[in-house]
């Protein structure tokens, strides 16, 4: 995940600052040390971290910090302030024309993401009561308007295309047309990229902007690159004059360094990033959730979002009763797999919990799509009789399940222990929650429950 090693190394610099009655000028150059290399090494640009460093120490070492109660806190505070700030300080949402469409351009090498990225963003526009429209301008690249029509496809979106023989500037000038003409609110135009800047790449991008005009020129740029991506920004910048960027493969980046320069080296600010492949795996871009993350002190409001877009509240509550009377069943356990999987990888959800990242085991935590799938499997081979009723599975019908689903006996067996010893759980949560559970034996009496519980086949 993105920013592991930074937030491992801000968190041992912070944690022997809370324990400090009193903070001097020497504990905070040598907290500011650590923070240097720990940023250094997360691919941070060198005059990036110079400047942030100093900034920090100029406020940490204040009066009012030094004579505080609290100093490590609060210069923890002044990290967070500062690290928000480098960032962008607040979220630079999308344009929106005052006369639609409105015209967004994509641009990057080749490589970056840009396909990929004009399709999540329709995909995040659509869930937004818009009507985008896809331009496939990368004629270069083989199969690339092959890729972006797929994708239409898959999200329902419609892409404009033209025949062999017509120019990106050509295409690029009709599907703007064709969007008035049928009220597409947004025009999202890929364009084609190259391995490295030139003129020729340049120049093309040039034409399009002159006849599209666009409100958004949106440089796609791959994190794991690092200190390369802000370079290509940089120079994108001075040819084109981005008005934002989108980060993508952030989740695969442990250093992050990208995120944290990109802003202040360029000016533009970062408005999307991409966790992950699939298709709805595009965020706005929140500087102070990013720099809650960064120290550990998880996001939950992008967690709550998440959950308000991706989880059917009917369910839910429907859900709440069946834990709450102990009817839980193996078709619900289904369905609550599928209502987490709406919410991403486990791991990225864990991260935004405050205090999770901390947590060792929580570390170790690595749920993916195989695991689920043989989850699944196991449960599709019950009779609708067994899911309903879990304690009809005896050893006969075990060894019937795992042949069903491709599994073994032992698999078969840890799933059904695990989803006992949950039911047991959620009982003993329910009665804890009546009018006779008090907060602290309901903690200590679920704790103890849960210890040992583990996800399927770990």
């Amino acid at each position: 995940m993105a920013f592991e090693g930074l937030t491992s190394r801000l968190q041992n610099v912070f944690s022997k600052l809370r324990g400090k009655g009193k903070v001097s000028e020497d504990d905070v150059n040598e907290a500011m040390r650590e923070v240097r290399l720990a940023m250094l090494e997360a691919d941070v640009n060198f005059k990036v971290v110079k400047e942030f460093v100093a900034k920090v120490k100029e406020k940490a070492i204040g009066k009012e910090v030094m004579e505080s109660f609290t100093p490590g806190m609060v210069i923890i505070d002044i990290v967070n302030k500062e690290l928000t700030e480098l960032m962008g300080g607040t979220q630079a949402k999308l344009a929106k024309s005052n006369r639609p469409p409105t015209v967004v351009m994509m641009a990057g090498l080749q490589g970056a993401g840009k396909t990929t990225t004009s399709a999540k963003l329709a995909k995040l526009l659509l869930k937004g009561n818009h009507r985008p429209l896809l331009v496939a301008g990368d004629i270069y690249r083989p199969a690339a308007i092959k890729q972006l029509q797929v994708l239409g496809e898959q999200i329902n979106v419609p892409v404009f295309t033209l025949p062999a023989g017509n120019s990106p500037v050509e295409i690029a000038r009709q599907a703007l047309q064709h969007a008035k003409d049928n009220g597409n609110d947004y025009l999202l135009i890929d364009t084609a990229g190259r391995l490295h800047i030139d003129e020729e790449l340049m120049e093309e991008l040039r034409q399009i902007h002159e006849v599209t005009q666009p409100d958004e020129v949106l440089l796609v740029v791959d994190a794991m690159t690092g200190q390369d991506a802000v370079n290509v920004a940089e120079n994108f910048n001075k040819q084109l004059e981005l008005t934002g960027v989108v980060l993508t493969k952030l989740d695969g980046d442990t250093r992050g360094g990208a995120a944290l320069s990109v802003k202040a080296v360029t000016g533009c600010p970062i408005k999307f990033a991409a966790l992950g492949e699939k298709i709805d795996a595009l965020e706005p871009f929140h500087p102070e959730r990013m720099a809650s993350r960064i120290l550990g002190m998880g996001d939950m409001l992008s967690l709550i979002e998440k959950a308000q877009s991706n989880i059917d509240t009917e369910k839910a509550k429907e859900m709440e009763r069946k834990m709450r009377n102990a009817e839980f069943t193996f078709d619900d356990f289904l369905e609550q797999m599928d209502q987490v999987k709406k919410l991403g990888p486990i791991d990225q959800l864990l991260d935004m919990i405050p205090g999770m990242g901390k947590m060792k085991q929580m570390k170790d935590i690595k749920v993916d799509e195989k695991q689920m799938g043989r989850v699944e499997a196991i449960v599709h081979s019950m009779t609708k009789d067994e899911k309903q009723n879990p304690d009809l599975i005896n050893h006969s019908r075990r060894k019937r399940i795992a042949a069903g689903s491709g599994t073994s006996l032992a698999d078969v067996n840890r799933l059904i222990k695990q989803f006992d010893e949950m039911r047991r759980v959620m009982k003993q949560f329910s009665d804890m929650m009546g009018p006779k559970g008090k907060g602290n034996k309901m903690m200590k009496q679920l704790s103890k429950a849960g210890k040992g519980m583990k996800f399927p086949f770990r």
